[in-house]
């Protein structure tokens, strides 16, 4: 137990101060900000999650002593909390029912069921809805003093310097405060998204992650995610602050059905020679444009309602046992 508290302070330590470098205005502070979930879920996967329990309670006093209760509060809620709930769900199995050998005796090991990745994937788009939202009410309680705020902060940012260009600066700076909600929920839904795999990928290489890797191209969302995203596009059109928080969640919605998209894509060119080249291409496609990425969306969303994977992979003769 001593070694898992030294552990976890350490964990919290590294978090609250890549969580606090965004005081510092440095771009480093940026990237340092966005992973500060990372040493929390290193923690909770390779030593359980109430070592990241210890070190997010740690990590949000301290931060709470030397800045104040408003920064405790922020890093509860998109730090600390999510790598304490994200790294007990994937830690989290069951056994599945044992069926008894051909003498009589019942296996020796259980087989476990470990919790699906795509209801994970609804998690992290909840956390990420969830941080959103509650950034967004900072700023105002109504979407008009929401959008005023943030376009005032874009004006200061990124404001004229020169009255030849104003009108089209703020018609920019009108359209970025618009995009800015559904843009921050991107951003957290990806953040959190990466910062699990990478913990993921971290505690397995050295051998401290308590269960097998997932297969990532079986992640699914449950069915009834179809209906929540329906629901949330039916009131983005109501106005106000409800419409407001519909986009907000059906951009987190529709993020986790682009990243099962990938999982669909991943299945589908299993066939496919050259396929790494290919998917390579893809992702290089994604990150350098963006755009594309309205393209897994809709392959997440298709093979949600038509079963693409299911078919195809009922399709594919079986393997050949080696000889």
């Amino acid at each position: 137990m001593i070694v898992i508290t030294l552990i976890a302070l350490a964990a919290g330590a590294a978090s609250s101060l890549m969580f606090a470098s965004i005081i510092s205005g440095a771009l480093i502070s940026l990237l340092l900000f966005y992973l500060a979930p990372l040493p929390l879920m290193v923690a909770a996967l390779g030593w359980g999650p109430i070592a990241a329990t210890i070190g997010g309670i740690a990590a949000a006093c301290g931060l709470g002593a030397m800045f104040g209760l408003p920064y405790c509060i922020a890093f509860v809620v998109t730090v600390a909390l999510p790598a304490w709930w994200l790294g007990h769900l994937a830690l989290l199995g069951r056994p599945l029912p044992q069926t008894e050998s051909g003498n009589g005796a019942a296996p020796t090991v259980p087989v476990l069921e470990w919790y699906p990745v795509g209801r994970i994937l609804l998690w992290i788009a909840g956390f990420a809805i969830l941080t959103t939202v509650a950034a967004m009410l900072t700023l105002g309680t109504d979407a008009e003093a929401i959008t005023g705020s943030l376009r005032r902060g874009l004006l200061r940012i990124l404001g004229p310097r020169d009255a030849a260009t104003s009108g089209d600066a703020e018609r920019w700076i009108d359209a970025l405060a618009i995009i800015a909600p559904a843009a921050a929920a991107i951003v957290a839904m990806m953040t959190l998204t990466l910062n699990l795999w990478l913990a993921g990928k971290i505690t397995a290489t050295s051998g401290r992650l308590h269960r097998p890797w997932p297969d990532l191209k079986r992640a699914e969302l449950p069915p009834m995610t179809l209906v929540v995203l329906s629901i949330a596009l039916a009131f983005c059109f109501i106005g106000g602050i409800i419409a407001l928080f519909a986009q907000i969640t059906a951009t987190a919605l529709l993020m986790a059905y682009a990243i099962t998209g990938f999982a669909v894509l991943h299945t589908l060119t299993l066939a496919l020679k050259g396929r790494a080249f290919w998917l390579s291409c893809t992702y290089a496609f994604v990150v350098v444009f963006g755009w594309p990425v309205l393209a897994m969306v809709a392959l997440g969303l298709a093979d949600a309602v038509f079963g693409f994977r299911e078919r195809f992979l009922r399709g594919r003769p079986p393997p050949v046992p080696a000889s």
